[in-house]
Formats: C-alpha cells, sequence, structure tokens
C-alpha cells in the first residue's frame, strides 16, 4: 500500500537565525532553566555545585506577576575580586513560556545586549543553549530549599 503525502502540509522546521527560529530557541532554553532550577520562588540567590565543576551562581534580580529576571554565572577568582564568566541577564515569561537573554558579556565575546538584531539575539541564545546543556550534563540543580538562602548569604 502506498501513502499519499499532501507536500502542502508538512511543517519544517523553522530556519537557523529567523525569528521562528529564535522563537523556538526561547522555548527550549526555558525547558531547560527550568530543569536546572524548578523553584525560583524560594530564594534570591542560589548555588549548585557539583564535585569537579565550577559552582553556578544564580540571582533573582526583580519577580513580577509574568517575567522573573535573573542572572546566571560562574564565578572565578577571590571572593571581592570575581570574574563572573559568562555573566548571562535573563528574562523568564512564565505565561509564555520562554527565556529570553537580554544581556550576555563574555570576556572572549564582548558585551552584547537585547537591542541588538536578530543575529546578535541568535547568538545568545543559542550560547545559553549550548550552556544549559553542558550544565545539565555536569549535573548542576539549583535546590528547592528554603534553608539555601541563608547559607549562601553566610558563606559570601
Amino acid at each position: 500500500m502506498q501513502v499519499k503525502v499532501d507536500k502542502a502540509r508538512i511543517v519544517q522546521a523553522p530556519a537557523p537565525r529567523s525569528f521562528a527560529g529564535l522563537m523556538d530557541l526561547y522555548e527550549y532554553n526555558y525547558l531547560r532553566l527550568r530543569k536546572i532550577a524548578p523553584d525560583l520562588e524560594v530564594a534570591d540567590e542560589m548555588v549548585s555545585t557539583v564535585p569537579h565543576h565550577h559552582d553556578l551562581y544564580l540571582t533573582v534580580n526583580e519577580r513580577c506577576k509574568y517575567t522573573t529576571m535573573l542572572r546566571m554565572t560562574y564565578r572565578f577568582g577571590k571572593p571581592g575580586d570575581y570574574i563572573c564568566e559568562p555573566d548571562l541577564h535573563l528574562k523568564i515569561y512564565h505565561d509564555a513560556q520562554v527565556v529570553e537573554v537580554q544581556q550576555f558579556h563574555s570576556r572572549t565575546r564582548g558585551f552584547m545586549d537585547i537591542n541588538d538584531e536578530i543575529q546578535h539575539k541568535w547568538t545568545m541564545n543559542r550560547f545559553l543553549y549550548k550552556w544549559l546543556g553542558y550544565c545539565l550534563h555536569q549535573g548542576h540543580y539549583f535546590q528547592p530549599m528554603r534553608l539555601y538562602k541563608k547559607q549562601f548569604s553566610e558563606s559570601k
């Protein structure tokens, strides 16, 4: 039996660096971020520690009804003289279930912000996608514990 395929009905994946592709990336980043940080309501600052890997830091800067602004980074150096690399400022849209990079600073890539064109947005958000995958592969996870805020503040 031969199956007839209506080629007009086949939906292709969005092209990379397109607006539709960027929207898909925002959705994938949301899913990955929620695996690492499932409960962002418990603390403003969290640390994920995995043996033999750098600690991953997450700081919530602002919470609104439908959005959360946060920063995610590794810290290198000594307390009081940290180098944050990469330094990503993210905006989570809870109702749409997407994450968008607002600012991205890296010593190797320089500074980019969300007001740049789609090419730069694609670069920033693709980096986030890859980095979140790497963090998940390492086993990073921000524990949803109310005591964690106190423990993090005492270690500063």
